[in-house]
């Protein structure tokens, strides 16, 4: 039987009792904000939309179970990112199955903007996914259009007013179809001096007439290379005073971690071990019942959707595999350290031995010889990743896609190693 008391994050009294672990399976966004950058990456740094590495939902299992022995309070498994758990639907829905399959006694929940959960609702349910987190920064689509740089919604992109006022409405369409299911849902909201800092009790009150059961405040966190870089973080006073107002119309979360995309342990003490976990599943490999010997294409992407990255500039690769049902996600793998010559490319080589190919924005002389040599076939080209998996799978041409100027690799790329200037 599930006890929900044992959830840390909704009741502060099981905060120094019960763990939770974040399960990072979902690694593309469907929106851009204006204070996130997930380039960045640091083990000491909490900070949600953060990895160390991506698991499959199959990884996420055997993550789960080693995780589990060494931590017998574990009461919580949640998925929230580091993209969007519902810009990555299959994986999402697949590793929630996965765990309720092996754990009926476990809480499950997700976290999530909202853009596109409302169609998995109904099975959210039948899982018995019983907290909800929907981040939901105003309700004013004229506050939201300076949070969001755009908004990828059914394979089209919206920007400005027209993109804050879909996010918006998707967002409320959630809401009310998670209340009708009987799922806790607690609002978080960023606070943006200056943007909608002055709104956030009148957000307050409209989600309260929702039925929303709680509502977390979390100060802005400056993130460089971000529109919001050069923003004051909300002092300590300024939020508190924020929080009394949020009491009039809902309880406010008040020990929230801001938690990383991969966070495990007890609410801010976060398990040193289970980061060395998380990396051995990561290199697990799971039959999928694929017999041919390299079934699989890396690519250098920032995002997970364009080839649009020079490989000495990636400190991961995207790890596709082909399906029935189109080009699937596997997993991400970390290329080997910067600075150590030609061994970081032998031994990038061996990383991606069971995959055909490599699709790079960049690349040098050096680096593609050597991953020639390993059998991986390398392609320069930039643009959506799909047709540069056609190009690989079914042999198309790449008639549409070049290597971008930007990227082009000239006499003077040595490739060594060491990274790119």
């Amino acid at each position: 039987m599930i006890d929900f008391k044992k959830h840390p994050c909704f009741n502060k009294e099981a905060k120094g009792q019960y763990a939770r672990v974040h399960l990072p399976v979902a690694p593309k966004c469907n929106i851009s904000c204006n204070y996130c950058n997930r380039k960045f990456d640091c083990v000491n740094e909490s900070r949600p939309g953060v990895t160390s590495n991506i698991l499959s939902p199959e990884q996420s299992l055997v993550y789960l179970k080693a995780l589990r022995e060494k931590m017998p309070y574990l009461s919580v498994v949640g998925i929230a990112g580091p993209g969007d758990p519902f810009a990555n639907p299959n994986e999402t829905m697949e590793t929630l199955r996965l765990v309720r399959a092996n754990y009926e006694d476990m809480i499950l929940c997700v976290s999530s903007n909202g853009l596109n959960i409302a169609p998995y609702v109904d099975e959210l349910a039948e899982l018995q996914v019983s907290h909800v987190t929907i981040t939901i920064n105003a309700l004013d689509p004229k506050i939201l259009e300076k949070v969001y740089s755009w908004v990828r919604f059914d394979k089209k992109g919206y920007f400005g007013f027209a993109g804050a006022e879909l996010l918006l409405s998707k967002q409320l369409e959630a809401i009310e179809k998670l209340k009708a299911a009987g799922i806790t849902v607690k609002a978080n909201a960023i606070v943006i001096p200056g943007i909608n800092d002055t709104h956030l009790t009148e957000l307050a009150e409209g989600l309260a007439k929702m039925g929303v059961d709680l509502m977390n405040t979390i100060p802005l966190i400056p993130v460089e290379d971000t529109p919001f870089e050069d923003l004051e973080e909300p002092t300590s006073a300024y939020m508190k005073e924020i929080r009394k107002g949020i009491k009039e119309f809902l309880p406010p979360m008040t020990h929230c971690s801001r938690c990383r995309a991969d966070a495990a342990g007890l609410l801010g003490k976060d398990s040193t071990e289970a980061m060395e976990l998380l990396s051995e599943a990561s290199k697990v490999r799971i039959d999928n019942g694929d017999a041919a010997e390299r079934p699989y294409v890396a690519v250098a992407s920032n995002e997970g959707i364009l080839v649009n990255q020079h490989l000495g500039e990636a400190d991961r690769l995207y790890i596709f595999k082909e399906t029935p049902n189109g080009y699937k996600l596997v997993n991400q793998r970390v290329t080997p350290p910067k600075g150590s010559g030609d061994k970081r490319w032998e031994e990038l080589g061996e990383t991606l031995s069971d995959c055909r190919a490599i699709l790079v924005g960049g690349i040098g002389p050096k680096p593609s010889k050597i991953l020639g040599k390993s059998g991986i076939q390398v392609i320069e080209m930039s643009g959506l990743i799909d047709q540069g998996m056609d190009a690989v799978y079914k042999g198309t041409e790449l008639r549409t896609i070049t290597k971008a100027e930007s990227f082009k690799c000239g006499a003077g790329c040595s490739g060594t190693g060491t990274g790119c200037g």
